[in-house]
This record gives C-alpha cells, structure tokens and sequence, in this order.
C-alpha cells in the first residue's frame, strides 16, 4: 500500500507552477538527518501534498513518488538522498496552514509537530481529510 507525504517548497525557489511545467524533477537540498529518512523510506507510487511555505503557506497540490532515493547531486557530501517526483494534479483551492490548523482531525500531524522538516508524513486519514478540504 502506498504511503502518503508532505514535502515543503518555497514557491520563490521551486513552485508548483514549475513543476508542473518541467513534468517531473528531483527533489533535492534536503539537509535535515530525519527528512532524509522520509525521503529514503518513500516508494514509487506514494503520493505528496505539495506545500507552498513561507509565501502561500497551503498545500497546492498532488505529486507523485516517480523515483526512489539516490544520492542528492547538489550534496557535495554526498550523504543526503534525492527522490523524484511528478505532477498529479493541482487544488482547485488551496488548503491553507490556517484551516488545516483549525481543523481537529489534523491536530496530530507530524508536520506540526516538527513545524521545520521539509518532509514528513501524512496518515490516510489525514490525507482524506485534506483531499475533502481541497474539494470544497
């Protein structure tokens, strides 16, 4: 069974709008031990919200694990992991940080937990209760 995600991008370096343009890229620059394993523990298929942060702050987006983890190219170290991913589809409306916030359903997700990781992960009932948001 697929697993589902969150992965962070400020839209200012890297937006939804883009990757739907490119079609597919690599998710790279990630810096953080336990982000690091996310990234190497997801699989072809898993499906990620794709979350606008510092400007926008909603998720905007659907993308899909099309790669799994190899060693991220701009790591000069050579220890952090890359994956690749793809468009699936685009929110008619944004669900923004507030509404998910606001929302009891979503109280316990990892992402506010650790508020900083630009990846974690989503339980399947926290995936459907965003899906339901999105759709209005």
């Amino acid at each position: 069974m697929a697993a589902h995600w969150l992965m962070k991008s400020e839209p200012n370096k890297y937006s939804w709008e883009m990757l739907v343009r490119d079609g597919r890229t690599h998710w790279d620059g990630v810096r953080n031990h336990q982000a690091a394993i996310y990234l190497r523990s997801m699989k072809i298929g898993d499906e990620c919200f794709f979350y606008h942060s510092n400007e926008g702050l909603a998720v905007v987006g659907i993308m899909r694990i099309v790669g799994e983890h190899y060693l991220d190219p701009s790591d000069t170290k050579g220890k952090f992991p890359c994956v690749d991913v793809a468009p699936v589809r685009a929110f008619k409306v944004p669900v923004t940080l507030a509404a998910m916030k606001a929302n009891d359903a979503l109280a316990g997700m990892a992402m506010f937990k650790q508020f900083r990781l630009s990846v974690s992960p989503v339980s399947d009932e926290e995936w459907g209760v965003i899906l339901a948001m999105a759709d209005g």
